[in-house]
């Protein structure tokens, strides 16, 4: 009897402990609460960079940084803006990779200046439209 309540006692424990070793972020591959503050660190670190340089509008970039790779996201207006934030970026010490993820664009502010002319003659049915782009 003893032996079979030994038996039954060692067997809970033995369940007992998968179920201890879940639920926490480190044992499902996550970031630990070091490389986390790592990450913060290298994150300020590299938008700092980025709003004291004269060359990117650091307020239209995103950074956001997992276990030492830095991904840059958002909008710049040139290439050249866009190459400067990554090379900024892969300076910053702690960062391993930069994903510059950044889009250049393009065209938006040429289309608003076309112009229209439009001939209408109010004899003649039909509507000559003439489109020039700059």
């Amino acid at each position: 009897m003893k032996k079979h309540i030994g038996y039954m006692v060692l067997a809970a424990a033995l369940v007992s402990v998968p179920l201890l070793n879940t639920g926490c972020a480190v044992t499902r591959g996550q970031q630990s609460a070091g490389r986390y503050i790592d990450d913060k660190t290298i994150t300020a670190k590299v938008k700092t960079a980025l709003l004291r340089d004269s060359q990117v509008k650091g307020t239209q970039v995103n950074v956001t940084t997992l276990n030492g790779a830095v991904q840059l996201s958002g909008f710049v207006e040139s290439q050249p803006e866009k190459d400067r934030a990554g090379e900024l970026a892969r300076q910053i010490e702690g960062g391993h990779q930069v994903y510059n993820n950044l889009v250049v664009q393009t065209g938006r502010a040429e289309d608003n200046n076309t112009k229209v002319k439009v001939d209408t003659d109010t004899h003649d049915k039909s509507i000559d439209v003439d489109v020039d782009k700059k």
